[in-house]
Parts: C-alpha cells; structure tokens; sequence
C-alpha cells in the first residue's frame, strides 16, 4: 500500500484516523497504530513483517543489555553486526555474488531473495536507537511495544525519512494533538500528494521512455528531456512522501524533521546536500563520518572519511555499479570544494549553474540501468547533435502540453519562497488560510482524479 494509493487515503486512512481520535487512552492510541502499522507492512510483504517485527525485538533487546553489561562496546558490535549482515543477506548478496562471478568468471550460484520493503530505512532507525543508548543519548525503552510502534510507524516505514528515538520518545508516552495542527498535517499530506501524481507520475513516465529507448533514437534533445524528466521525478517523489510522512505524523501527534530544504537551490554540492535527504546525511554524519573521525585529524583523513561516507550513501540507495558511481562522484565534488573553494569566489549565477549541472549528470548515472548505459546518455547530452524524423518524433511524443505545464509547475516549485511561505502560516491572515483549505480540498479531488484514470504511480523509494 503506498500513500498515493485510493485505498490508503478513502479507507485505510479516514478509519486510522478516526479510531485514533475516539481512542481514549495513549496506551490504546498505541496499540492501534502498531496494528494499523502492521497491517500497513503487511499489505505489501505478508511475510517480511515478522522480519521487521523480529528486527524491533532484538534491537529492544540489545538496548537492554547495552544499559546493563559490562561488555558494552562488544554487545553494541554485535548489533550492528548483526542489523548489516540481516541488510547485506537481503539486499546485496546476490549483487556480491554477481560480481564476483563476472571477475572470477566462476559461475557460483547466484541466491535470489526477494528485498523486503523499506529494509533500508527500518535498519538504519533500529541501529541509531541502540547506539544512542550506548553512548547515553537516550534511555532505554522498557516496553517492547514503544520500541515496536517507533520503528513499525506506518507514516515512516517504507520510505522516510529516517527518525531517530529521541526525537518521538516523548511522543510515545504523550503528546496532545489540537485541530490546527491535524488542519496543517492534512494541508501538508495534501501538498505531498500533489507533488507525488501530478508531477512526479508524468515526469517519471517521460523519464521512463527515455531510459528504456534505443540509442539510435536518442540525441541531444532526447538526452536532456530524460536528465531534466529524471531530476524533477526523483525530487518531487521523494519531496512528495516525505511531506506526506510529515503530514501524517502530524496528524497522529508527532513531529518529524524536514527532509528537504529546497536542494535544487543550492549553491554547491557541499550545500546540497545539506538540503537533499536530510535525516540519511544527518545519519552518516552522526553514526559513521564523526566516529571516523570527522575533520578532527587532518585534512588527508577528512578526505577520507568522506569517500567513505559518500561511498556508504551510494551503496545504500542499491546493489548496482550505478549508486555506487553515483556516491562517488558526489563525494568528488564535495572534495574538490573543500580543496579548492572555487565556489565562493564565483558569481552565485554560475555557481547554481555548476551545481544543477552536476547534479543533474550525477541523477543520470543514478537513474541508469547500467554504468554504460549512463555514459552514453551523458555523452548525448553534449555531443548528440544527431538529427532524424525518429528523434524529433521522439521528442515531440514527450513534450505534451500537460508535460511542459508541469515542467514549469516542478521548477517553480523547487525555488525556496520563504516570505511566502512564512505569510501563509500566519494565523492572523484567516481569509488566507480558508483560501489555502479551499485550494487543497481541490487539489486533492484533482490528484483522486488522476489516480482513477492512471495506473502508473512507482515510488522510487520503495527499493532502496
């Protein structure tokens, strides 16, 4: 089930929603949420939701004798041992196998396991709870099922963003939700699905035409329609149910961090990416770059630590050469700013220009079925002055006037308009906020409409 669905949002949600509003109890708000979170699971994965399940158990139970032993530093090990062996099993044995195979030329036998869904995501909150009580960041959970419905939380399960205890342990034993706050998680969920099918669905099937054409039918312009088509996809997806995850915890009473903060105004890669998938680099920096060592020892090991860092974030995104590249090449360009500062001494124009066009180059890669594949595409986009009848059909197919439309739609949206935003939050402005209400009961009976009509509704996040 996914938020962008007609079942979640004229079922699934309207009957959660309500029986958490009657509820009269936070003990029994509790148990709903971990059944409608399992139920929510197991829709997709009938059977792995006893893998998440077990997963909440031993990191609840680890956390207790972390509190308790001697041993601490060889408990915690074992944690993260076992919490990376479980995500390696399922999500790149059979990649490892694969490769060895190509550079051996073995044929060993290649184990295929389906991924269960949103693996990435659950793991990572589990680890961050057991180490936070190890370094004392957080007490321990004495009930089970506050650790459950922590990881369980159907809002943030599958796809994001990525919590961390300490910031919905107080929510869990006690929070207090008034009717403004449940009016913004709607309006904000509402936003989310907005972005999710009228912009993202129709960038991502231009994107999809693109990466799967032959070569001969792409050019220059076939190239950066698919780049341009894969940017906005990806970050209006991802945007998309990240303020829908936002939305909903707001609604049942919780407050998750922004994920997003307008990337694709940023100035460098450096600035980027601390705009794009907040609560994954926030991770890294937290649980991995800083245990390293951070910058604290040298300009050589800070370097290093962050190929390291960026060569983790590629790798979690997917078992393919083309995440792995994709990580690397960010942490390129990171480095190279830390180096040479070329950033700051060029007019702001020219640095949003390198950066989009980094970026952009680097989703293409990531986007790739294959490293070669994501060469050519580049190499089309600069040097593909091929043209024919098949790729000026080709691209006359794509730009549709619905597609344009949410071309700019999409690039006016990624601009940061704070003062705006800041002017429709204001609780003076009451004909402001009806007309806001007014809007998003519109667009949501316009997104209920293209859902009817439309089956094609991916989210790019599911696999990772």
């Amino acid at each position: 089930m996914v938020f962008s669905s007609l079942e979640f949002i004229c079922f699934f949600l309207p009957v959660v929603f309500i029986l958490h509003c009657i509820m009269p109890s936070i003990n029994l708000k509790n148990v709903l949420l971990i059944i409608a979170s399992l139920l929510f699971y197991a829709y997709g994965e009938p059977t792995y939701v006893l893998l998440m399940i077990a997963s909440a158990f031993f990191n609840y139970m680890l956390a207790r004798i972390v509190t308790s032993s001697k041993y601490k530093k060889l408990w915690l090990f074992f944690d993260v041992f076992v919490n990376l062996g479980v995500l390696f099993f399922f999500k790149y044995m059979t990649f490892l196998i694969e490769t060895l195979n190509y550079i051996s030329g073995q044929k060993l036998g290649v184990i295929n396991v389906e991924l269960p869904i949103g693996i990435s995501f659950f793991t990572f909150q589990a680890l961050s709870y057991v180490i936070d009580v190890y370094y004392g960041k957080v007490q321990f959970q004495k009930s089970f099922w506050k650790v459950l419905l922590y990881i369980s939380f159907f809002p943030q399960l599958i796809a994001g963003p990525i919590v961390k205890y300490r910031d919905i342990s107080d929510a869990l034993s006690y929070r207090k939700i008034d009717i403004e706050q449940i009016f913004y998680g709607i309006r904000r969920f509402i936003c989310g699905l907005g972005k999710k099918v009228l912009i993202a669905n129709v960038m991502g099937q231009a994107a999809d035409t693109v990466f799967n054409a032959d070569r001969i039918e792409v050019n220059i312009l076939v190239a950066w329609v698919g780049a341009i088509s894969y940017m906005l996809q990806i970050y209006y997806d991802f945007s998309g149910y990240s303020d829908m995850a936002i939305g909903l915890g707001k609604m049942f009473g919780f407050q998750f961090q922004e994920n997003f903060k307008y990337p694709y105004g940023a100035l460098s890669i450096k600035e980027f990416w601390r705009r794009w998938h907040i609560s994954l680099s926030t991770w890294f920096k937290e649980y991995l770059y800083i245990p390293l060592g951070g910058n604290r020892k040298g300009r050589l090991r800070t370097g290093i630590n962050k190929v390291i860092v960026f060569f983790c974030t590629g790798l979690w995104h997917g078992a393919n050469w083309t995440f792995i590249v994709w990580g690397l090449y960010h942490g390129f360009f990171s480095i190279l700013e830390e180096y040479i500062p070329f950033t700051k001494k060029i007019p702001k124009q020219i640095a949003y220009i390198y950066t989009m066009l980094v970026v952009c180059i680097g989703f293409v890669i990531f986007r790739a079925n294959t490293l070669t594949q994501g060469i050519y595409i580049i190499s089309q986009m600069f040097l593909g002055f091929s043209f024919n009848n098949q790729n000026i059909s080709f691209v006359t197919r794509q730009l549709t006037p619905y597609f344009i439309t949410m071309v700019f739609a999409g690039i006016i949206g990624m601009a940061s308009i704070k003062p705006v935003v800041e002017f429709l939050n204001c609780k003076q402005h009451r004909a402001i906020q009806t007309l806001i209400s007014t809007a998003s009961i519109m667009l949501l009976a316009w997104c209920i409409i293209r859902l009817s009509g439309n089956t094609y509704n991916p989210f790019i996040y599911f696999r990772f």
